[in-house]
């Protein structure tokens, strides 16, 4: 008789499925245990330092090699930075290092780490002041754009394990006293060390940080939290908030009293605009085809004040020029001021992210305000954000809603584009202006073709030419009534992948031409050609001469006929053109 075998296994012993995710969560599990283990905040904060530069430096490294070539070369720079970088974060760690209430302050010490290496490794940007306050001043809008899939990638590979740790260690009760002694022991640990490496490798370091000056700005997280504290700290202490006025004396000069009509002057505040990307200045594409075919004059050599919104719009409007503005101790009044005081009426509209002051003390209004339904969905995207066609629209109610007594001598209005501002270049433009195919519909640019990011960037330079054809089809319009002209000057350039960075925003002495190089256009009417006795000829033959945004205040002021003790006739790019 055949007999059936069965196996049987003792009771409670796993199965064979149990086993398995037993051996594969084994290594996770010893993991846990040891992120559970006990451990001091002094030396937590030794770890997580540690960990930050292995792991959030990445912009770093990768410079230094690079610049270097063979290991032999960059090896000791790396080894060099990296020792001095730790001990720069434990340092600042260290009045951290206590057993209550610290986890959330590390994690999001290894957030700022984790997005600064991001963006430095995505647009090659460094993280000094300037970036740092651009980022300060950023609105949603501009947000949104660098929001995606890569960028929470990039933030949980940092930040996965660190997490992990600092939600399951375990810190054991210390005493006031000893916490104190050991952070002070700590930081002083730190800063010997630091000056022991500093002693002995200077011959190494001093030249290397004198050459390439933006590596300070590429220690993560510690250039990041200084550049921040700099920025936030500085306006406390830096400057006393004092406005300095100069509008006194601002008289409108004698062709008021003469003319016929009043004056009616738009100054288009242009966006990441590239001066090499402009057909008029003999770009290979035809990218400013409306401004060709309206008798403009072009200034083809001019230079920003600075590399971004922040350090170039309040620079534009003032009355100091580009050195004196950055030394500056006080706050000066602006080129809208002096017009104001001079009765002319003034008005700004905005379509980015602000005036950073500049029309703090006039009117001004954004370009999505007052539109109707209709004029919403044609001209703005779902997020709110609205072409630079917007500011256009309702713009005659605008002019008639400035004071009588204003309007009647002449207004200023003052158009703050959106322009080419990135990295969404493909946002800027719209579909009837997507001459260029196909485009880079990526905030990652460098996942994109270099042809794909020139088709978007070129784009919107024609969604701009498009915008400017507009506004002098409207002021010709209006010639009937007013005295008009306009002038558009961009506030800074662009990087579009040279050199491996993008974007804008780099200290003024290290960024490229390209960051700079700015185009600036003018028209006028006929009629206001002869208010502001202009010899054309004169001013065409002037297309080559270098000028920066230094001239544009004393220039705006002589085209508007203001006179004040402010102005200064030889940044007046026009006053020797006229008769």
């Amino acid at each position: 008789m055949n007999t059936i075998s069965i196996a049987t296994r003792p009771i409670g012993s796993p199965q064979p499925e149990a086993r398995s995710d037993a051996v594969w969560m084994r290594p996770l599990r010893a993991l846990d245990a040891w992120f559970s283990t006990p451990m001091t905040p002094q030396r937590i904060v030794i770890l997580l330092s540690l960990y930050l530069i292995f792991a959030a430096n990445w912009p770093l490294w990768l410079k230094l090699e690079r610049m270097a070539g063979a290991p032999s070369l960059y090896m000791r720079s790396i080894l060099l930075l990296g020792v001095l970088n730790a001990c720069a974060t434990v340092a600042i760690l260290a009045f951290t290092a206590w057993t209550r209430g610290m986890r959330f302050v590390w994690l999001a010490m290894v957030l700022v780490a984790a997005l600064s290496q991001y963006y430095m490794l995505t647009y090659s940007v460094v993280m000094d002041p300037g970036m740092a306050a651009n980022v300060l001043q950023t609105d949603a809008r501009e947000v949104a754009d660098l929001l995606g899939l890569r960028l929470l990638a990039g933030v949980l590979i940092v930040m996965v394990l660190p997490t992990w740790w600092l939600l399951r260690v375990r810190i054991p009760a210390m005493p006031v006293l000893r916490q104190v002694v050991r952070n002070v022991l700590l930081l002083a640990g730190a800063l010997v060390v630091a000056a022991i490496v500093i002693a002995t490798t200077a011959r190494d370091l001093a030249p290397l940080m004198r050459n390439y000056p933006q590596l300070r700005y590429m220690l993560n997280p510690t250039a990041s939290l200084y550049s921040t504290t700099v920025t936030a700290v500085r306006p406390l202490f830096a400057r006393s908030k004092k406005l300095i006025p100069v509008s006194g004396g601002a008289v409108l000069g004698a062709s008021y009293a003469s003319a016929k009509k009043p004056l009616l002057f738009v100054l288009v505040v242009g966006e990441t605009g590239r001066a090499d990307h402009f057909g008029l200045n003999g770009y290979e594409r035809d990218t400013t085809p409306q401004l060709a075919a309206r008798n403009v004059f072009n200034w083809k050599n001019v230079h920003s004040c600075g590399t971004s919104t922040l350090a170039s719009v309040p620079c534009m409007f003032s009355p100091l020029g580009k050195n004196a503005f950055e030394s500056r101790k006080d706050d000066y009044e602006t080129l809208l001021d002096v017009a104001k005081a001079a009765g002319l009426g003034v008005l700004w509209i905005d379509n980015q992210s602000g005036c950073k002051g500049v029309c703090d003390r006039v009117p001004h209004v954004s370009a999505a305000q007052g539109l109707s339904a209709d004029q919403r969905k044609q001209l703005c995207d779902a997020s709110g954000e609205c072409r630079d066609l917007a500011m256009l629209s309702n713009l005659d109610q605008r002019l008639a809603a400035i004071p009588a007594e204003q309007r009647d001598k002449g207004v200023l209005l003052v158009l703050h584009q959106m322009g080419s501002h990135g990295p969404a270049y493909s946002k800027r433009s719209s579909a009837a202006t997507k001459r260029f195919q196909p485009e880079c519909t990526t905030e990652v640019l460098a996942d994109c073709s270099h042809s794909q990011l020139m088709n978007a960037y070129d784009n919107s330079i024609l969604e701009t030419d498009k915008f400017l054809g507009a506004t002098i089809d409207w002021l010709k319009a209006a010639s009937a009534r007013y005295d008009t002209g306009m002038l558009y000057l961009s506030d800074h350039g662009e990087s579009l992948g040279e050199y491996g960075q993008f974007l804008h925003g780099l200290p003024y002495s290290v960024a490229p031409d390209v960051q700079k190089h700015v185009p600036m256009v003018a028209w006028f009417s006929t009629d206001m050609e002869q208010r502001g006795r202009l010899n054309m000829g004169c001013v065409r033959a002037d297309s080559d001469a270098p000028r920066t945004h230094d001239n544009l205040y004393h220039s705006m002021l002589g085209m508007l006929d203001v006179q004040s003790p402010s102005y200064d006739a030889q940044l007046d790019m026009l006053a020797h053109c006229r008769s």
